[in-house]
């Protein structure tokens, strides 16, 4: 009987427990149907479209980037496919080392390849695929084709690459791409157009492909691709095209650059060329140049270090950024000055004795025995430093100042390039703000001086010296300077031309102008003028203003003596000009740094440029016109100042040296 209760008593306990799990399998399988319906009747559509976001991959297409030309179709920056070895680190087996020694056995693998790779790796994330070789040959192609699969995670890919064909020519004008940095990506985000940069790896860094970064970029367009549970693409589901960017066609004359960069050979210094009347630069020189073709997938570091240290700083855009007193080359424009002012008349005339002395100063022309008399017109023509003196003594800075203004002196000339630096053009205003101490910000006398001769605080860009020659052959209409003359659509080919743009008028009686002018004719055409020698014989009438502008300044009763100075400290070499004078076409301004007299180291440039753009005519190959320096500029070099210990305390000046600041 026990027993028999026993049994019982198991047999109700077991069937209580089967009951049990039979409820919680019932409620397990009510709550995967519950959710089962959740899903299917109320979470269907997201789940799809998820779903289908993991089946498809939007891919994006990076557009081509547009080419820049100059204004006869010459093409200075274009694009080329090639094949490239690239790695993705976090697919590859071993160690990244091991795999670069294994793969420099199949295809060349030089050590600057390995820098470079290290470094953008450190820009970029793990999973990139990064590039370790460029521009592969058809045989190296091969060669790692046929031995790819022990090199998981290395890939080739095809693509498009940036070349600059003329290598250094117009260097500083073009700039150069140069693959998107860490930085350079916080600031596409930061953008409205970051979407139109999913994908793109390059980017413009300097010169016009970094200003009009936007214009050469292009639209990326997409594909919808399906992709497999293994990640493999299966097929293209749909495509957008993207638009290739912008052409730039631009105002240079390519064959009038290089005529002018070879004829500077190893010499620093800038050119601007400008059509007065359009404000379109023709020419736009800084030397020494650059490769661009170096910086395009990141320079290696013997590269880097051999421009960056070499002391004469090629990689410095010296018509934009170098600052340079302008010499005699301002004389002209004091004169117009004087002529507007009413405080000299085209008849006035003094008698140069060859020195001016003022106060404690004695200001020296480079003539000991002076020029006699001379008159408004010879002042320019012979380029008498002691009417110069003694007008701005007259004149006054703030009245200079106040003058040269409008002409654009010491502002930003607003040219399409960005980082454009501004000069000084000194005032009473600006040396009471810009030193410390009382002593510091009093105007002396003496500081007015120099400015007549354009010497001094005064310190400008070639820029803004090549716009204010400009504005006055313009007759007082001031052209904002600009490279770019067209943009020429990447899908239509349709130009837009760029209209000049007038950025200010100056109001100018039209005989000073006019006496001025046929003054810096003379300076070209008539015996005694300090270009004489070199444009006597042209075939069109220039008018042009040498000058010669100290970088050091002089103790008193010290002579200037050019072998005596070490290369770097000699004097600045300058011309500006215009031709031909009754229509102008072409204004120029230059500077050689450390040349000595203008119209023995900067004129005979001009002269070629000249002869070039007016008459087509190119250098025969002996240099040019000789310039015999005893000859051709006697009496031009801008005075040397004699200053005593205290004097040298009172005058001292911020550095004006071009390409140094």
């Amino acid at each position: 009987m026990t027993e028999f209760k026993n049994t019982e008593r198991e047999l109700h306990y077991f069937r209580l427990r089967l009951s049990v799990v039979g409820g919680f399998v019932f409620f397990c399988f009510a709550l995967l149907l519950a959710r089962f319906v959740w899903l299917q009747m109320y979470k269907h559509s997201d789940y799809a479209a998820q779903a289908e976001d993991n089946r498809i991959s939007v891919v994006p297409l990076v557009p081509n980037r547009g080419l820049i030309v100059d204004r006869n179709g010459v093409v200075l920056a274009r694009n080329f496919s090639a094949y490239t070895l690239e790695i993705t680190p976090s697919k590859i087996n071993g160690t990244l080392d091991a795999v670069i020694d294994a793969l420099s056995e199949v295809v060349d693998i030089q050590s600057k390849d390995r820098k470079r790779l290290k470094k953008l790796l450190e820009e970029q994330k793990n999973f990139e695929s990064t590039p370790i070789r460029t521009r592969l040959t058809d045989e190296e192609v091969a060669r790692f084709t046929a031995q790819r699969y022990r090199f998981p995670g290395v890939e080739i890919q095809a693509r498009l690459f940036r070349q600059y064909p003329l290598g250094e020519t117009a260097s500083h004008v073009i700039g150069y791409i140069g693959r998107v940095s860490q930085k350079d990506a916080e600031k596409i985000d930061a953008r409205e157009d970051a979407a139109n940069y999913a994908g793109t790896e390059y980017i413009g860094k300097e010169g016009l492909e970094k200003s009009y970064e936007k214009e050469l970029h292009g639209v990326t367009g997409n594909q919808e691709v399906e992709i497999s549970a293994g990640g493999r693409a299966v097929r293209t589901l749909s495509r957008t095209s993207a638009t290739p960017g912008n052409n730039l066609v631009l105002s240079i004359d390519i064959e009038l650059q290089k005529i002018v960069e070879e004829a500077y050979g190893d010499r620093r210094g800038a050119f601007i060329a400008i059509d007065p009347a359009t404000g379109e630069i023709l020419a736009y020189v800084s030397k020494p140049t650059y490769d661009p073709n170096l910086f395009v997938e990141g320079i290696d570091q013997q590269s880097w270090d051999d421009l960056n240290n070499s002391p004469d700083r090629p990689l410095v855009n010296r018509p934009l950024t170098g600052t340079y007193p302008p010499g005699s080359t301002y004389k002209p424009f004091m004169a117009l000055a004087a002529l507007e002012l009413g405080l000299r008349t085209p008849a006035s005339a003094i008698v140069d004795p060859g020195h001016y002395v003022f106060g404690n100063h004695t200001f020296r022309d480079d003539k000991p025995q002076g020029h006699g008399v001379v008159n408004l017109h010879d002042s320019i023509v012979k380029s008498c430093d002691i009417f110069y003196f003694m007008l701005a003594n007259d004149m006054g800075v703030d009245r200079i100042h106040d003058f040269m203004k409008p002409f654009g002196f010491g502002d930003p000339t607003g040219i399409d390039l960005e980082n454009e630096r501004g000069g000084l053009l000194p005032s009473t205003a600006w040396k009471r703000g810009y030193f410390k101490t009382p002593e510091q910000r009093k105007w002396y006398g003496g500081d007015t001086i120099s400015l007549g001769i354009g010497q001094g605080y005064n310190s400008f860009t070639p820029l803004q010296i090549a716009k204010a020659v400009a504005t006055l052959a313009n007759n007082g209409v001031a052209m904002r300077p600009h490279l770019v003359k067209a943009v020429e659509s990447g899908a239509t080919a349709e130009r837009t031309i760029i209209a000049p743009k007038q950025s200010s008028r100056i109001e100018l009686k039209q005989e000073n102008i006019d006496f001025v002018k046929q003054a810096m004719a003379g300076v070209t055409s008539e015996i005694g003028g300090t270009a004489y020698i070199v444009f006597h014989d042209a075939q069109y009438q220039s008018a042009g203003k040498t000058g010669t502008a100290q970088v050091v300044g002089m103790k008193k009763n010290e002579k200037y003596n050019k072998n005596a100075v070490a290369e770097r400290l000699r004097d600045n070499s300058l011309y500006t000009a215009f031709a031909p004078v009754d229509h102008p076409r072409i204004a120029i301004a230059m500077v050689v740094e450390n040349g000595g007299f203008g119209a023995e180291a900067a004129a005979p440039i001009a002269r070629k440029a000249l002869d070039y753009y007016l008459l087509g005519k190119r250098p025969d190959g002996t240099g040019g016109v000789a310039v015999p320096a005893a000859e051709s500029d006697a009496s031009e070099p801008d005075a040397a100042v004699e200053m005593d210990a205290e004097d040298d305390a009172q005058a001292a000046k911020p550095p004006v040296q071009g390409g140094k600041n």
